[in-house]
């Protein structure tokens, strides 16, 4: 999708709203397709002192197999959005990823956000940020509770551990 911005691009203060939707459900993480719902953008693009800033958000529900503890999960994703739109980049080799160019007097919104969407992406997919994964001895799923396995003593103090027997 191509939003215009002909009308504030020589307009400090003017702003151009979006909404869009994305299908993502090709894209591959961690080995696996986890958006299999649109992704929601909804935004801005402001004139600022004469440099175009983008800010937004990035919505979708994940689907996939924890990297941690190999459940199936569920789970709301919000990114938030910030970039630069452009007309020409000074040194190419080195611009940041959060620049983008216009074309024309137009910001290609479709490449814009898929590529917030895959930097914004964690590189490990979790059913949640404080996922406790499994045993290492016996597989059980330290999200339901502890195991019974001991913990290994340090082989340094394997000799003090005879002691205490």
């Amino acid at each position: 999708m191509l939003l215009g911005l002909s009308k504030i691009i020589d307009c400090p203060g003017g702003i151009v709203p979006f909404e869009m939707t994305l299908d993502l459900r090709e894209e591959t993480f961690g080995g696996g397709r986890p958006v299999t719902e649109p992704v929601r953008c909804t935004g801005q693009v402001r004139n600022t002192a004469g440099v175009l800033v983008l800010t937004g958000t990035l919505e979708t529900r994940l689907h996939g197999t924890c990297d941690r503890c190999a459940t199936e999960f569920s789970r709301d994703v919000r990114f938030p959005v910030e970039a630069i739109l452009v007309r020409e980049l000074a040194d190419e080799d080195n611009a940041d990823e959060w620049t983008f160019l216009l074309d024309g007097d137009n910001a290609d919104l479709d490449d814009i956000m898929t590529t917030a969407f895959v930097l914004s992406m964690d590189s490990k997919l979790l059913c949640s940020e404080d996922c406790k994964g499994l045993c290492a001895k016996c597989g059980k799923n330290l999200n339901e509770g502890p195991c019974q396995c001991k913990p290994d003593v340090d082989p340094r103090f394997a000799a003090l551990q005879q002691l205490l027997q």
